[in-house]
């Protein structure tokens, strides 16, 4: 087979950092020529800038691959790494977390008030019998108490699995029981969409289904819904951490002490319970949050809008920021309630200046209008940042006019759950910037673009990426199932980590994601891009938003067939066909005929789930006439039901 991927989209803007910020920027260009130079030697200075209590003397070991270890002599607590030094340091009274309710309450939380919060914890757990090692499962909203749990379990050496607020209790079981937890962690119930949704429900389903580890459930009180309770079992989280000490010694571990185990979405059978540790694991978190964000934590507000249930959230909304001593806002609620403009007004109101989130939010904006954002003073932004998929180059653009206001880097971040941390980005004082693309490494990362044999892709032919050597932050295997790590990650190319996705480099060397190599379509012998058709498509006026499968077709192998969203009805006159047809031929023009789809069809929704990600298997279910697959990962599971109505 051939792996390389036709590539016909080409971007040609530039967007060099303005001198000022250039002039103050916290990434310099040495970075890149000391991580050249000395890889390893790179790596253990960035680990050298956290606090250990056992100095390491050994970086890496990769004698048995693909189990890495690093730093695996020192000794370090991480919790005590996003808090007490900062606290010690005379920044106790800097604001770590300003939280914001989806109803409006709010609460500006301290580092000093944080690490107090975190070490009752601490104690509440270790007196439920909560040992180093033992896991626990998490189960909350966009609440402080989710930040506090998280460290509180890191602080005695305990493994925390947070499982996202909105998965159901079939999910929720599987994940409890595969890690075997022996404590719940959840709340009576969370806002979202001005509704309260029950959660401590779903535990007690989730539990009724048995689950012989779980020895007690502690809720937090946040909705006052009324919930069933079973004495002995569950505990108030309020009434609990009342009555523990308020200090708590953080004791040191080992740098590979496993710190989380965080499932992957959108799986089918078993839960691949993804499993990072320590020392590697923050020592990467810190440092790109810090460079990728060009963050001044004694200035800077940062404001990542992921959930702590997926690895954006544990890596640059909880770990990251916080081992760096940042501002940041937390907000429970949906970007839409409770009225369109609710995160322009978070921004004026806590005056962020670094916003990191999803394409598709970016895309939904775009598709309600800039009068929105204009409403609000935005002027604080200083640096935008983009996660989750390839961001096309209008979204990019979109961004960086209508909420940066036209000067401000905008960085495109790519990275996964297995990475642990971002591997490659733009680093915003330094790199001129190409909207829609990813750009390079960061330093101290390797990586090629190889075909389907291994061979390094010459030119700028598409093909598939990998990671060429570990990295600290790193993956240390899927939990409880070693070989299905060796087998999904590293039996395709032995000594090179696959990542699943296919990408090209440009002239100047910067790489461009082609999306999932599942989602690459084979037309008439043609190897494309669903990313590269669904940003031709996005690029016309009247797109919001596109996804873009193939389609078994008798001829070609495989058609294209779009979905696509419109803007606002009032921007687009054209009836549904006409659109189409404009749309059909606007991609024939910009990439080639072969890349013209068969079938555009337009619709109001498409299937997301709940990290925001397009779920392009049941569209292409829906392509070629087939029973629609499992909805339950979706955010919304009438959402394929209404795209069915729309297109048949």
């Amino acid at each position: 087979m051939n792996a390389q991927i036709d590539h016909n989209l080409e971007e040609i803007r530039r967007f060099r950092p303005s001198p000022e910020f250039a002039a103050q920027s916290v990434a310099r260009q040495s970075l890149y020529t000391d991580a050249a130079e000395d890889r390893l030697g790179f790596w253990a200075d960035r680990a050298r800038e956290l606090h250990w209590h056992k100095p390491f003397t050994k970086t890496l070991d990769w004698t048995n691959p693909p189990f890495a270890t690093w730093f695996e002599d020192g000794e370090l607590n991480v919790a005590y790494n996003c808090l007490d030094r900062h606290v010690l340091a005379g920044h106790g009274d800097r604001i770590a977390i300003h939280w914001e309710g989806e109803p409006g309450d709010s609460r500006d939380i301290s580092y000093a008030e944080l690490t107090a919060e975190v070490k009752r914890a601490a104690n509440l757990l270790t007196s439920l019998g909560i040992e180093a090692g033992d896991r626990v499962a998490i189960y909350l909203p966009m609440i402080p108490e989710a930040v506090v749990a998280m460290l509180a379990i890191a602080r005695i050496g305990a493994v925390h699995s947070v499982v996202f607020g909105g998965f159901s209790p079939d999910s929720l079981h599987s994940r409890i029981l595969d890690a075997e937890a022996k404590l719940v962690i959840t709340a009576d119930g969370g806002y979202r969409k001005g509704r309260v949704f029950g959660l401590k429900d779903t535990v007690d389903a989730a539990l009724g289904k048995g689950a012989p580890s779980v020895a007690h459930v502690l809720v937090v009180k946040r909705t006052g819904n009324d919930v069933a309770w079973e004495d002995g079992r569950d505990l108030w989280w309020g009434d609990e951490i009342a009555q523990v000490d308020a200090d708590h010694e953080a004791k040191a571990f080992p740098a590979e002490q496993p710190l989380f185990i965080l499932y992957t979405s959108g799986t089918t059978g078993k839960p691949k319970g993804i499993l990072h540790t320590s020392g590697g694991y923050l020592t990467q978190a810190a440092f790109t949050h810090r460079n990728v964000f060009d963050l001044h934590p004694e200035s800077d507000v940062y404001w990542c809008t992921a959930d702590v249930g997926w690895i954006t959230g544990h890596s640059y909304v909880v770990y990251g920021p916080l081992a760096n001593g940042a501002t940041q806002v937390l907000y429970e609620g949906t970007p839409d309630t409770p009225h369109p403009g609710r995160w322009w007004e978070i921004i004026e109101k806590y005056k962020v200046s670094i916003l990191y989130t999803a394409p598709t939010a970016i895309r939904s904006f775009m598709k309600v209008g800039r009068q929105i954002p204009q409403k609000y003073n935005l002027r604080s932004l200083r640096v935008l940042g983009s996660v989750g998929e390839p961001i096309n180059p209008e979204a990019w653009i979109w961004y960086r006019h209508v909420i940066g206001g036209g000067s401000i880097p905008v960085v495109d971040t790519w990275w996964q759950t297995e990475t642990g941390g971002i591997m490659i980005s733009a680093l915003p004082g330094i790199t001129d910037l190409k909207p829609g693309s990813a750009q390079i490494p960061i330093p101290g990362i390797s990586l090629d673009i190889v075909t389907d044999e291994g061979e390094p892709v010459s030119g700028t032919d598409g093909g598939l990426l990998v990671i060429t050597e570990p990295w600290p932050a790193m993956l240390r295997g899927i939990w409880g199932d070693p070989e299905r790590f060796k087998e999904t990650y590293w039996d395709k190319f032995g000594d090179k980590y696959f990542a699943g996705d296919g990408a090209r480099r440009d002239e100047d060397g910067d790489i461009w994601l082609l999306g999932r190599v599942d989602d690459v379509m084979n037309v008439s012998g043609h190897r494309l891009s669903t990313a590269e058709i669904e940003s031709s498509l996005v690029a016309h006026d009247m797109t919001a938003e596109a996804a873009v499968v193939g389609a078994a077709d008798e001829t070609t192998g495989q058609a294209v067939v779009a979905f696509v969203i419109l803007k606002e009805r009032q921007t687009v006159t054209l009836t549904n066909e006409e659109a189409s047809e404009q749309l059909r031929a606007h991609v024939a023009r910009q990439i080639g005929a072969i890349a013209r789809p068969r079938q555009v069809f337009i619709v109001n929704e498409l299937p997301k789930t709940r990290s925001g990600k397009i779920m392009r298997r049941l569209l292409r279910d829906l392509a070629e006439g087939r029973e629609i697959g499992d909805t339950t990962t979706l955010a919304d599971t009438a959402v394929m039901q209404s795209i069915t109505d729309q297109v048949r």
